[in-house]
């Protein structure tokens, strides 16, 4: 069976797509699947490689970046239009984070193909996107949220003064700022006073037309993975060890300061709730194939759901595949089940019609 691999993209997160995907090439069972390179990028062009019938040999091959000479990083590529991915008997595997990718844009496109794809539907994708919607929809579940006021660009660009007003009287510092449909720590920062408020609110808004301002805790921070169609499973929590107050991008990916403790030193109710929860939202926001939920989980063992991520990262140092590996699950064999999940989600969505 041929995969059509599609990673970069047009997000500020187009370099950990590069990152997951040559992992995750160097873990794929080729004696089953060759895999067409469909490469975005950053300007939104799409790329054509090779089909692969095994594993790179340096991440730089898979920069497919074209200016109509041959690639100087390795692969040779060709300019297509984004439908032209389509073939027979093939799936869709897109890993893809951010805008442009994981937030139901894609999916869409995958569904007017008529193909089968890895992860969540359009629904699930556009809504574990976006912060607010998240928070909006989990709401009505249950779910323990912290405390947040969601900005709009057009109320910002009127009143700036009477949106801190409403910050301020709704959270306390510190407060985090954060950009609505982004991840990975892009264009997150934190505020202790209200000039840093003003420059967290206007610097998210260079990522996104919408920004989310939640109260900021002392609290651990514990992630659950999670995996499935109908029957879904989850695993136990890991946990993000803290040396800073919270990680920004750089830290996560550049310097990869980020340490990691799994499974989390929890108590058996902690991490039993938390994968209760887990599990509740990814039913609640219909999601498909998998995702990571992440909470914040206080000294008094409370727990707040912080986001869901549809598209988690897939490079040697992520949660998401680790916290599997933990549960027997090789990355491998992780590759696998999100392919053939992908395969039934798919024959079970055609034989409703």
């Amino acid at each position: 069976m041929k995969i059509v691999f599609i990673y970069g993209g047009k997000s500020e997160e187009h370099d950990i797509s590069l990152l997951s995907s040559y992992s995750m090439l160097q873990e794929l069972y080729y004696e089953y699947y060759s895999v067409q390179l469909v490469f975005i990028a950053r300007n939104g062009q799409w790329v054509k490689g090779p089909c692969l019938n095994a594993a790179p040999e340096s991440q730089e091959q898979l920069d497919l970046s074209y200016d109509g000479a041959e690639n100087d990083h390795g692969y040779e590529g060709t300019v297509i239009r984004p439908f032209d991915i389509y073939e027979e008997d093939a799936v869709i595997f897109p890993l893809l984070h951010g805008p442009n990718g994981e937030d139901g844009t894609m999916q869409g496109g995958f569904e007017i193909l008529d193909m089968p794809y890895v992860g969540c539907g359009v629904l699930a994708s556009a809504c574990g996107m976006d912060k607010i919607m998240t928070k909006y929809i989990l709401q009505q579940t249950g779910i323990p949220q912290l405390p947040f006021v969601p900005i709009s660009k057009l109320d910002w660009k009127e009143n700036p003064n009477q949106v801190c007003d409403r910050c301020e009287g709704s959270l306390v510092y510190p407060m985090f700022i954060k950009p609505a449909n982004m991840g990975s720590s892009v264009g997150i920062s934190k505020a202790m006073t209200r000039e840093e408020l003003v420059a967290g609110i206007t610097d998210a808004f260079r990522y996104d037309r919408r920004v989310v301002v939640e109260q900021g805790i002392e609290a651990r921070e514990i992630e659950v993975a999670v995996l499935g169609n109908e029957e879904i499973r989850t695993t136990l929590p890991g946990e993000i060890v803290k040396t800073v107050d919270f990680y920004d991008f750089d830290a996560k990916y550049i310097n990869n300061d980020v340490k990691l403790q799994i499974p989390a030193e929890v108590s058996e109710e902690v991490a039993e709730e938390a994968r209760k929860y887990a599990k509740k939202a990814y039913a609640t926001l219909d999601a498909s194939g998998l995702c990571r939920c992440d909470f914040f989980l206080t000294k008094e063992n409370k727990l707040f759901l912080n986001e869901v991520n549809t598209m988690p990262g897939f490079t040697p140092f992520s949660m998401y595949p680790l916290l599997w590996k933990n549960m027997g699950l090789s990355y491998g064999d992780l590759i696998e089940e999100l392919i053939q999940l992908a395969k039934n989600r798919y024959a079970e969505k055609k034989a409703l019609i």
